[in-house]
Protein backbone atom coordinates (compact mmCIF):
# COMPACT_ATOMS: atom_id res chain seq x y z
CA UNK A 1 0.00 0.00 0.00
CA UNK A 2 1.26 3.49 -0.82
CA UNK A 3 1.27 5.70 2.28
CA UNK A 4 2.15 9.35 2.76
CA UNK A 5 4.07 10.07 5.95
CA UNK A 6 3.98 13.67 7.20
CA UNK A 7 7.28 15.12 8.38
CA UNK A 8 9.40 18.21 8.83
CA UNK A 9 12.87 18.73 7.37
CA UNK A 10 14.64 17.81 10.66
CA UNK A 11 12.47 14.71 10.99
CA UNK A 12 13.20 13.72 7.39
CA UNK A 13 16.92 14.20 8.05
CA UNK A 14 16.72 11.87 11.05
CA UNK A 15 14.91 9.27 8.91
CA UNK A 16 17.56 9.54 6.19
CA UNK A 17 20.37 9.24 8.76
CA UNK A 18 18.67 6.23 10.37
CA UNK A 19 17.77 4.56 7.08
CA UNK A 20 14.09 4.27 7.95
CA UNK A 21 11.00 6.34 8.65
CA UNK A 22 9.36 5.84 12.02
CA UNK A 23 5.98 4.18 12.35
CA UNK A 24 3.03 6.42 13.09
CA UNK A 25 0.15 8.31 11.56
CA UNK A 26 0.10 8.70 7.79
CA UNK A 27 -2.42 8.97 4.98
CA UNK A 28 -3.40 6.66 2.14
CA UNK A 29 -6.23 5.95 -0.26
CA UNK A 30 -8.64 4.48 2.27
CA UNK A 31 -12.26 3.36 1.91
CA UNK A 32 -13.40 6.62 3.51
CA UNK A 33 -11.36 8.66 1.05
CA UNK A 34 -12.68 6.62 -1.88
CA UNK A 35 -16.27 7.19 -0.76
CA UNK A 36 -15.70 10.93 -0.31
CA UNK A 37 -14.17 11.26 -3.82
CA UNK A 38 -16.48 8.86 -5.65
CA UNK A 39 -15.76 10.37 -9.07
CA UNK A 40 -11.97 10.49 -8.61
CA UNK A 41 -9.56 8.13 -10.31
CA UNK A 42 -6.60 6.65 -8.45
CA UNK A 43 -4.32 9.57 -9.30
CA UNK A 44 -6.82 12.07 -7.88
CA UNK A 45 -7.29 9.95 -4.76
CA UNK A 46 -3.53 9.75 -4.20
CA UNK A 47 -3.31 13.51 -4.62
CA UNK A 48 -6.02 13.94 -1.96
CA UNK A 49 -4.08 11.64 0.39
CA UNK A 50 -0.89 13.65 -0.26
CA UNK A 51 -2.71 16.89 0.56
CA UNK A 52 -4.04 15.37 3.79
CA UNK A 53 -0.48 14.39 4.75
CA UNK A 54 0.68 17.94 3.96
CA UNK A 55 -1.94 19.22 6.43
CA UNK A 56 -0.57 16.78 9.03
CA UNK A 57 2.91 18.12 8.32
CA UNK A 58 1.57 21.61 8.98
CA UNK A 59 0.39 20.38 12.39
CA UNK A 60 3.90 19.09 13.10
CA UNK A 61 5.30 22.50 12.18
CA UNK A 62 2.81 24.24 14.48
CA UNK A 63 4.13 22.13 17.36
CA UNK A 64 7.78 22.95 16.51
CA UNK A 65 8.15 26.75 16.36
CA UNK A 66 11.90 26.78 15.65
CA UNK A 67 11.76 24.43 12.67
CA UNK A 68 12.10 25.64 9.06
CA UNK A 69 8.58 26.24 7.76
CA UNK A 70 8.44 23.73 4.91
CA UNK A 71 5.91 20.91 4.84
CA UNK A 72 7.34 17.49 4.03
CA UNK A 73 5.53 14.34 2.89
CA UNK A 74 7.34 11.04 2.33
CA UNK A 75 5.63 8.64 -0.09
CA UNK A 76 6.44 5.01 0.66
CA UNK A 77 5.19 1.53 -0.10
CA UNK A 78 4.45 -0.66 2.91
CA UNK A 79 2.93 -4.08 3.44
CA UNK A 80 -0.84 -3.97 3.88
CA UNK A 81 -0.40 -5.94 7.12
CA UNK A 82 1.56 -3.01 8.60
CA UNK A 83 -1.27 -0.51 7.98
CA UNK A 84 -4.46 0.00 9.98
CA UNK A 85 -7.11 2.26 8.48
CA UNK A 86 -8.23 4.98 10.88
CA UNK A 87 -10.14 7.31 8.48
CA UNK A 88 -10.51 10.01 11.14
CA UNK A 89 -9.57 12.37 9.65
CA UNK A 90 -10.52 10.96 6.26
CA UNK A 91 -7.63 9.11 4.62
CA UNK A 92 -5.62 8.63 7.79
CA UNK A 93 -3.91 5.37 8.60
CA UNK A 94 -1.63 4.05 11.29
CA UNK A 95 1.62 2.53 10.05
CA UNK A 96 2.67 -0.05 12.62
CA UNK A 97 6.27 -0.65 11.55
CA UNK A 98 9.24 1.47 10.59
CA UNK A 99 9.55 1.98 6.82
CA UNK A 100 13.05 1.19 5.47
CA UNK A 101 14.46 3.64 2.93
CA UNK A 102 14.39 0.91 0.27
CA UNK A 103 10.59 1.29 0.34
CA UNK A 104 10.56 5.06 -0.10
CA UNK A 105 9.15 6.24 -3.43
CA UNK A 106 9.53 10.03 -3.35
CA UNK A 107 9.36 13.10 -1.16
CA UNK A 108 7.12 16.14 -1.51
CA UNK A 109 8.45 19.36 0.00
CA UNK A 110 7.47 23.02 0.00
CA UNK A 111 9.63 25.33 -2.06
CA UNK A 112 11.68 27.81 -0.02
CA UNK A 113 9.39 30.57 -1.32
CA UNK A 114 6.45 29.02 0.53
CA UNK A 115 8.02 29.82 3.91
CA UNK A 116 5.88 32.91 4.60
CA UNK A 117 2.60 31.22 3.64
CA UNK A 118 3.36 28.01 5.54
CA UNK A 119 4.58 29.92 8.60
CA UNK A 120 1.37 31.98 8.69
CA UNK A 121 -0.72 28.83 8.32
CA UNK A 122 1.13 27.00 11.11
CA UNK A 123 0.52 29.96 13.40
CA UNK A 124 -3.14 30.19 12.37
CA UNK A 125 -4.13 26.53 12.82
CA UNK A 126 -5.63 27.02 16.28
CA UNK A 127 -7.64 30.03 15.20
CA UNK A 128 -8.87 28.24 12.10
CA UNK A 129 -10.06 25.31 14.21
CA UNK A 130 -11.90 27.79 16.45
CA UNK A 131 -13.73 29.30 13.48
CA UNK A 132 -11.65 32.43 12.81
CA UNK A 133 -12.20 33.23 9.11
CA UNK A 134 -8.88 35.05 8.68
CA UNK A 135 -7.00 32.14 10.24
CA UNK A 136 -8.89 29.68 8.02
CA UNK A 137 -7.91 31.77 4.99
CA UNK A 138 -4.23 31.51 6.00
CA UNK A 139 -4.50 27.73 6.32
CA UNK A 140 -6.37 27.46 3.01
CA UNK A 141 -3.64 29.50 1.33
CA UNK A 142 -1.02 26.99 2.49
CA UNK A 143 -3.25 24.10 1.39
CA UNK A 144 -3.37 25.65 -2.07
CA UNK A 145 0.43 25.84 -2.26
CA UNK A 146 1.81 22.94 -4.27
CA UNK A 147 4.61 20.79 -2.90
CA UNK A 148 7.65 20.09 -5.06
CA UNK A 149 8.45 16.49 -5.99
CA UNK A 150 11.86 14.97 -5.23
CA UNK A 151 13.21 11.56 -6.11
CA UNK A 152 14.67 9.65 -3.17
CA UNK A 153 18.11 9.98 -4.78
CA UNK A 154 17.80 13.77 -4.46
CA UNK A 155 17.39 13.71 -0.67
CA UNK A 156 21.07 14.41 0.14
CA UNK A 157 20.95 17.55 -2.04
CA UNK A 158 17.62 18.62 -0.58
CA UNK A 159 18.85 18.25 3.00
CA UNK A 160 22.14 20.06 2.40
Amino acid sequence: MRVYLPATLPLLRSWVDGGQAASGTATAVTPGLREWYREGDLEELEYAAQRAAARMSLLLLADAPGVVRRRVVLAADVDDADVAVVDDPRGSVSVGAAVPSAHWASVLVDDEDADVVVSAAATALGGAAAGDDDAAFAVDEADATELGWYAVQELPDLLR
